[in-house]
């Protein structure tokens, strides 16, 4: 099982770090990572295992969220599931 988490918003440092982190928390094995810097703003993709998480998923997905208010990013955690049924032709 994975977990795609997207993250938008004004760039500034340690975005990485405290998104991994919560992940860290989580026990979620971050797969892979793309992200951009277009001017001042930040746009970013992981893809985690949760297939070993510690916690609920939605815990997770609630920190996240949190954690976006904190930063004044928009973070979103959606499970794959979700997403690929949300992209299926």
């Amino acid at each position: 099982m994975r977990a795609v988490i997207t993250v938008i918003g004004k760039d500034n440092v340690g975005i990485l770090a405290k998104v991994s982190s919560v992940c860290t928390k989580y026990n979620a094995n971050v797969i892979e990572v793309t992200q951009s810097v277009l001017q001042d703003m930040f746009a970013m993709i992981m893809l985690a295992d949760i297939s070993s998480l510690n916690d609920d998923f939605v815990k997770l997905a609630d920190e996240m969220t949190a954690l976006g208010d904190e930063l004044k990013l928009s973070i979103h955690t959606m499970h794959e599931d979700i997403f690929n049924s949300m992209h299926k032709i």
